[in-house]
């Protein structure tokens, strides 16, 4: 395959994993100030089998329409207010997560085999503590809610097992993709 249709194909790929996030956010689960959607799952994934380039471009894509008002984001809002509010530090970090996870798959697929355990690592490392560092201090600042243990279990704990349903998920889809696909395997980017 040539540069220009890999490019292509990585451009097609980015526009569709701004749709899936799209999608998942339609599908929400109000609990607390954040609700629980599968677009965690999509921006783990679009790090995993887009790499550092083309995933965090695909979220890019996905804000700068839910920033114009489309209603893409969470139970069909959008728009600036909606991005700024409380919610907005897990969105914001969602590139920089998909960045971390595509640069530090790259770096494992380098050093050899690509394992199941270690896309788990990958997800946790480049996806959940980012998301979460970003996200969290940025909701309990911006709704004025104190940082306390009560705060952190209504604003980060209730989000812990589904999150790690989601790193499970994301590590298998994409290690079996890796199988199937050569072309999604990282030590195939560029």
């Amino acid at each position: 395959m040539t540069q220009q249709n890999t490019s292509l194909r990585q451009l097609i790929l980015a526009a569709l994993f701004a749709a899936l996030l799209a999608v998942a956010g339609q599908f929400s689960i109000p609990v607390g100030p954040a609700p629980i959607t599968l677009q965690t799952l999509i921006v783990l994934l679009s790090g995993l089998l887009l790499g550092p380039r083309y995933g965090p471009l695909s979220i890019i894509v996905f804000i700068a329409l839910a920033g114009i008002g489309l209603p893409i984001l969470s139970g069909g809002s959008g728009g600036v207010g909606t991005l700024f509010g409380p919610t907005g530090g897990f969105i914001f970090s969602w590139p920089i997560a998909s960045f971390a996870i595509g640069m530090l798959v790259r770096w494992v697929a380098k050093r050899g085999e690509v394992k199941f355990w270690h896309l788990i690592g990958v997800n946790l490392l480049g996806g959940s503590i980012i998301i979460f560092g970003i996200g969290v201090p940025w909701l309990l600042i911006s709704t004025g809610l104190p940082f306390t243990m009560n705060s952190l279990t209504k604003t980060w704990f209730i989000f812990i097992p589904g999150d790690l349903a989601k790193v499970l998920l994301s590590a298998l889809i994409a290690i079996s993709l890796y199988r199937v696909d050569r072309r999604f395997h990282p030590a195939e980017k560029k």
